[in-house]
């Protein structure tokens, strides 16, 4: 009975500098609402103390069950729903509207996310152009956002910080399983292509082409305002992409696809994979060649040759399925230049706590807003 009391007590600890940092972004944000009349103060409140509650819970989980992505999933996909759900929310708050108009452009007041500081970079370096319609302090702070991640993540923005990744993770695990099988794991290098075509037709039209053509999640957030065939044109797109991509074959395949054949973003991050310090090892000695970790992957980033060579493909999230589904707990976090025998679990902590840190401060406000929004509903009938 003392050990399993102590082993609680150690896992509360371990979760305190987490719960603490929650508690600091629930109440910087819930001062800056003070000034805003278009906010239920008490709502407000009620939903930071629900979004803290629910991160801790989760880490404390993580930390106490040695569970990575059974938790990590359960806070990615509902952070991507509330994020929708206030960004769509606010959107028709502020315009009356989930759609934008020209003005809306002209005025630059186009919100501006991650996956387009893939398209800003050659513009910027070549010409020192700016060229999305948003405003320069959003910019800012989505490329501070991309560099940061880049450095202490890589791709492990993919499945602890992304705005929409948990849409189609959610969608993964809808099917107790797969319904198409066999997918070859070199498709998963359309993404690089994406960034480089995205990168060069926009620094030649001056113009955010993947936002304006490619990106599914418009669907979800806000789009044009159909005013001509070719706004049409996109529009279908963006939806057959967002049923496609981000439902239909997560659903099929039980993989990320849209992740893994179509965002620029998460190529860009993958680059960046092997210059941050946290990375996913195999022990080969340890490993059967059961090839369960290859199965439960849901970005293609373990091959045989991976089982082999000890390291998963350059695209690796870290989600840490893997890790939860070897029988022989072959698989494990990793700090580079550290010993790869020893320390299993504390490099796992210092990576979770990484992990957090970015996805508390990105996401947390996300998370209590769209808390806001339906709790807002249920008293008042409206999100708005």
């Amino acid at each position: 009975m003392r050990v399993t009391h102590t082993r609680w007590l150690l896992s509360l600890l371990k979760t305190l500098p987490v719960s603490l940092l929650c508690a600091g972004f629930g109440f910087m944000a819930y001062m800056g609402m003070m000034g805003d009349l278009g906010y239920d103060h008490t709502l407000f409140g009620i939903s930071i103390v629900i979004t803290w509650a629910f991160i801790s819970t989760l880490f404390f989980l993580m930390v106490h069950t040695g569970k990575t992505d059974r938790y990590r999933a359960i806070l990615f996909i509902a952070y991507a729903v509330l994020f929708s759900i206030g960004f769509i929310a606010n959107n028709i708050a502020n315009r009356g509207a989930m759609f934008f108009t020209e003005q809306d452009i002209a005025r630059c007041e186009i919100p501006f996310c991650h996956i387009a500081t893939t398209m800003m970079l050659l513009p910027m370096a070549v010409g020192k152009t700016l060229l999305f319609p948003g405003s320069l302090s959003a910019i800012l702070s989505m490329v501070i956002l991309a560099v940061i991640t880049a450095l202490v993540l890589g791709r492990g923005f993919c499945g602890y910080v992304c705005f929409y990744g948990g849409l189609e993770d959610g969608c993964s695990r809808l099917s107790k399983k797969a319904k198409i099988k066999g997918i070859n794991p070199k498709w998963s290098l359309i993404p690089f292509a994406v960034l480089i075509t995205s990168m060069l037709t926009t620094l030649a039209a001056l113009s955010p082409t993947y936002c304006f053509w490619a990106c599914p999640f418009k669907a979800v957030t806000e789009y044009e305002k159909i005013v001509n065939p070719i706004v049409l044109i996109q529009t279908i797109i963006f939806l057959v992409l967002f049923i496609g991509l981000v439902v239909v074959l997560p659903i099929l395949t039980k993989k990320r696809t849209q992740c893994s054949f179509l965002c620029p973003f998460g190529a860009m991050m993958s680059l960046c994979n092997p210059i941050n310090p946290f990375t996913i090892r195999i022990d080969t000695e340890k490993c059967t060649g059961c090839r369960r970790c290859i199965q439960v992957c849901p970005t293609f980033s373990l091959t045989h040759e991976s089982l082999q060579t000890g390291k998963p493909r350059i695209n690796c999230t870290k989600c840490g399925k893997c890790v939860d589904a070897c029988p022989r707990g072959a698989i494990h976090y990793h700090i580079r230049g550290t010993c790869p025998d020893r320390g299993h679990e504390a490099k796992r902590l210092i990576f979770l706590h990484a992990a957090f840190i970015l996805l508390i401060a990105v996401g947390a406000p996300s998370i209590a807003d769209g808390l806001y929004r339906i709790l807002h509903l249920i008293v008042a009938g409206s999100f708005v």
